[in-house]
């Protein structure tokens, strides 16, 4: 599963996850993306599930791009443990994600197979997702999702 190498720090704030995207809201390699519709934190080992469920679909062709990495950490206290005592320990990493991301990108594929693979993949996502071509994001510039 994927997660930083090393970090500057080992625990994180919550943070917010108001507003769109401004960044990463354009496909930028591939021909086809997954477009998320909705704010979230995707874990790492969703990321992986989608990766695979495309991969598997398209068999040995085309390229997927993976546009998102998990670099927030998230910390759970133990179960039936009282308050106080300071921040729980790392548990797992995710992805911020705000609607508008483009947080996959397939290409070498013909139209059909790159739309089921990402099909495939938003039912692994705890996401509302699109299906968008690079042709529907440079109509409207990728502002308005």
């Amino acid at each position: 599963m994927l997660m930083p190498k090393r970090v500057k720090r080992r625990k994180q704030f919550r943070g917010s996850m108001a507003g769109k995207a401004t960044r990463g809201n354009t496909i930028s390699n591939g021909e086809f993306g997954l477009v998320s519709l909705e704010p979230a934190w995707i874990k790492s080992n969703q990321i992986e599930a989608a990766r695979v469920a495309m991969t598997r679909y398209m068999k040995r062709g085309g390229k997927v791009w993976i546009k998102i990495f998990p670099d927030k950490p998230v910390t759970t206290k133990p179960a039936e443990t009282r308050m106080g005592s300071g921040k729980g320990s790392l548990e797992y990493w995710v992805a911020v994600v705000k609607p508008g991301r483009v947080m996959f990108e397939i290409a070498g594929v013909p139209e059909e197979t790159a739309r089921e693979a990402l099909r495939l993949a938003m039912h692994k996502l705890p996401v509302k997702c699109k299906i968008v071509s690079r042709a529907d994001l440079e109509g409207g510039a990728g502002s308005e999702n």
